[in-house]
């Protein structure tokens, strides 16, 4: 294969930096995957995912790791709510019978937190294989590889480096210049701890599963987690660079609510839960999306997954998805017999990536805009119902 003998550096230690480190690892290519968190329990994750068929789980079990996704998915985290702003319910899956666990089947889409899901990708790797509290600051041309400076001090050399680096990512603008645009909402992201006690109606609501409110142009959602605690995330249409303007402080839960309630007059207080304990720790997301017509010349020895490749609004649930077929299909192309060196590999990768990633690009830009307008409610409930 045309790795042999090539050290592989992946930055960024994400579900598609690590998957594609199992991946590579399992053909016997030699990688690092350097990560800028102190460690693995450095920070809580965020919120739960929903991993599909042909995207996630496929490579999950290429990687081998079906049956230990099936050791610590959470079923019932899929069950969904529907509400307007009065926490009405208008749609109701926690109210269905509930349906058996189909592994293969297409519409089956298994949820999983975060942190179990970063666990077990962690746990596939072979020892020492990622480098903590590693947050470059260079990469520069070295005798046909590259050199990585780190901000703690370290240097390491790499034959191939892949950007696993998400939405900010410092390796894209070696790749390509192209940037990505404003999709025009932005997302405050939060996490309520000790539910069941800080927010008891929430908690019911929530049911162990997830509250999609859609009303007057704005989202709220909010799943439940197995630790006991609630993720959130409001969507309003602001400016571009409205929260570095707003003059709030998102670590202060008390500011957070107070700008809470007067952006969303009128919804329930029920709502007011999210904002109620000092332990409420918000961070704004301006969402940004990928030109869908995205192109750059492969290079020979650089290339990227996941956002930094083609971030997208998270409002069709396919971010972690497409980082991880991403993944998949990268280590099948730097693996493969077929190819005469790296850069053609790299090539054939991106030019299924691109595109493939831009459909699903479009497809959620259109969600995001039906989201965040006069009738999402309604528009929400003829897709689910559509699906039955």
């Amino acid at each position: 294969m045309v790795l042999q003998d090539k050290q592989i550096a992946v930055v960024g230690g994400g579900p598609g930096g690590l998957t594609l480190a199992r991946l590579l690892q399992q053909a016997g290519a030699a990688v690092r995957v350097y990560e800028r968190d102190p460690g693995r329990h450095a920070r809580v994750q965020g919120a739960t995912l929903d991993l599909h068929d042909e995207s996630g789980l496929a490579a999950l079990r290429h990687a081998q790791l079906l049956d230990a996704f099936k050791a610590c998915y959470r079923p019932g985290a899929d069950k969904l709510r529907l509400t307007d702003k009065h926490a009405r319910i208008a749609y109701d899956q926690q109210a269905e019978e509930p349906t058996p666990a189909t592994f293969g089947d297409a519409s089956f889409r298994p949820e999983i937190d975060r942190g179990p899901l970063r666990e077990l990708l962690l746990d596939s790797l072979l020892p020492g294989t990622v480098v903590w509290n590693s947050r470059l600051v260079a990469l520069t041309p070295q005798g046909g590889g590259w050199r990585l400076a780190f901000q703690n001090g370290p240097i390491a050399q790499a034959d191939i480096v892949i950007g696993a680096d998400g939405a900010n990512s410092g390796i894209r603008p070696l790749v390509t210049p192209i940037r990505p645009f404003y999709a025009g909402i932005t997302v405050v992201e939060g996490t309520v701890y000790d539910s069941a006690r800080n927010a008891p109606r929430l908690h019911e609501l929530v049911q162990g599963g997830k509250v999609f409110a859609l009303d007057e142009n704005k989202t709220l959602i909010v799943s439940a987690k197995g630790d006991g605690s609630l993720s959130f995330y409001t969507g309003c249409k602001t400016g571009e660079f409205w929260a570095r303007d707003s003059g709030i402080n998102f670590s202060d839960a008390t500011q957070v609510g107070a700008w809470f309630r007067q952006e969303f007059t009128g919804w329930d207080d029920i709502w007011s839960e999210l904002f109620a304990h000092q332990s409420t720790r918000c961070v704004p997301r301006p969402q940004y999306c990928m030109p869908l017509d995205q192109e750059w010349a492969a290079q020979p020895n650089i290339s990227l997954l996941g956002d930094a490749a083609h971030v997208m609004p998270p409002y069709a649930g396919e971010g972690v998805n497409m980082a991880m077929l991403d993944a998949l299909e990268l280590s099948r192309c730097l693996t493969s017999d077929q190819f005469v060196d790296v850069q053609a590999a790299i090539g054939h990768y991106e030019a299924q990536m691109r595109p493939r990633a831009s459909a699903v690009a479009g497809l959620t830009l259109e969600q995001t805009e039906a989201l965040h307008a006069p009738h999402a409610l309604a528009h929400l409930m003829n897709l689910f119902e559509a699906a039955q």
